[in-house]
């Protein structure tokens, strides 16, 4: 009998452990959960992004950028602040953008071939170089122009304007040391004796009412700048500084087939930001660009006012930037450098 029901404890013993899962499958629950979920990305941009403007506003770099932008906040998906900081030949702008925190937050316009004077000039003692910045995309590429008054009486065009500048002192708008429009003024007193001086300004807005107030002789400048002043009749642009005629200014002749050889000027605006950005916001912020610089209505609007969209992105456009570097070199000359 005691035999028996020590038999019967151990078979209730088993069956309950095998009913509890001591020796069986797992839950069906536990069988069929799924693997943690990936942790999600972080959204980015997820605040507004501050674009700086080295120059003045209603220059041809803050024209082409307020066109821009609208674009460009579209794909992002964050309004964007322009901020204009003048002065220094535009290394106020710059300094302050090579300076800045490297989290994508803050971006800004670079021009050539101003951005290099201002750290091959050894006089500046600039820590700064193309190395403190992250090249994004190249916008706009801007020849330069020459413009006189409309009621200019003493000369009327290029021909006219160069043989008084032979004889005579003339002062010339430049909007700083080591800019294109200062470039032209030297390569054209080197090369055909002129005797213009250079006023430097801090952006083109300045240099034109500069020039149609009478205070300087002759307005240096790039085409965006001058189209519609010339247009509008307030200024008379008398050349353009390219291998071809600008398409904005078709009447216009270039120095070249007047008969000026070897001077040729012009400015390149694109977009960069700080070095050592997390090259996944980089990648975000290019692929905004591009679309909003293709853009077909951006276009456009950037040619009504006479500037020329010239889209390049990655080594395109780091090879624009180290030419530009190298033909400021060849210019040591005529700096004094």
């Amino acid at each position: 009998m005691k035999k028996w029901i020590n038999l019967s404890l151990a078979v209730i013993l088993t069956l309950a452990l095998t009913s509890c899962g001591g020796g069986g499958s797992q839950p069906s629950s536990v069988q069929g959960s799924s693997p943690d979920p990936e942790p999600q990305k972080e959204k980015w941009p997820d605040k507004p992004i501050n674009l700086i403007i080295a120059y003045a506003a209603g220059g041809g770099t803050d024209v082409g950028a307020r066109m821009l932008m609208p674009y460009v906040e579209k794909e992002l998906g964050v309004p964007i602040n322009i901020i204009n900081k003048p002065g220094g030949g535009g290394w106020i702008g710059w300094t302050e953008l090579a300076n800045a925190k490297p989290d994508g937050y803050t971006i800004g316009y670079i021009n050539t071939p101003n951005l290099m004077t201002g750290y091959l000039d050894p006089k500046q003692k600039r820590k700064e170089n193309l190395k403190s910045f992250a090249p994004i995309a190249n916008h706009v590429t801007d020849p330069g122009a020459i413009a006189i008054r409309r009621d200019e009486s003493r000369f009327t065009d290029i021909k006219g304007l160069i043989e008084y500048a032979r004889n005579n002192e003339l002062t010339a708008t430049s909007t700083g040391v080591g800019s294109d429009d200062h470039y032209a003024i030297l390569k054209m007193n080197k090369a055909l004796g002129t005797k213009f001086t250079a006023v430097h300004t801090k952006g083109a807005a300045e240099s034109q009412t500069g020039v149609i107030g009478g205070h300087v002789d002759v307005l240096f400048a790039n085409v965006g700048e001058v189209t519609s002043l010339h247009n509008s009749g307030e200024i008379k642009v008398v050349a353009v500084m390219a291998e071809k005629r600008s398409p904005f200014l078709s009447d216009i002749p270039t120095l070249e087939e007047s008969g000026f050889s070897g001077i040729i000027s012009g400015s390149a605006r694109g977009i960069a930001a700080p070095k050592d950005i997390d090259p996944h916001k980089l990648e975000i912020l290019r692929a905004a660009l591009e679309k909003g610089i293709k853009n077909q209505e951006q276009i456009d609007k950037q040619g009504q006012s006479g500037l020329q969209v010239d889209y390049k992105d990655g080594k395109d456009y780091m090879d624009l930037l180290e030419k530009d570097e190298q033909d400021v070199l060849a210019l040591r000359d005529l700096l004094g450098w």
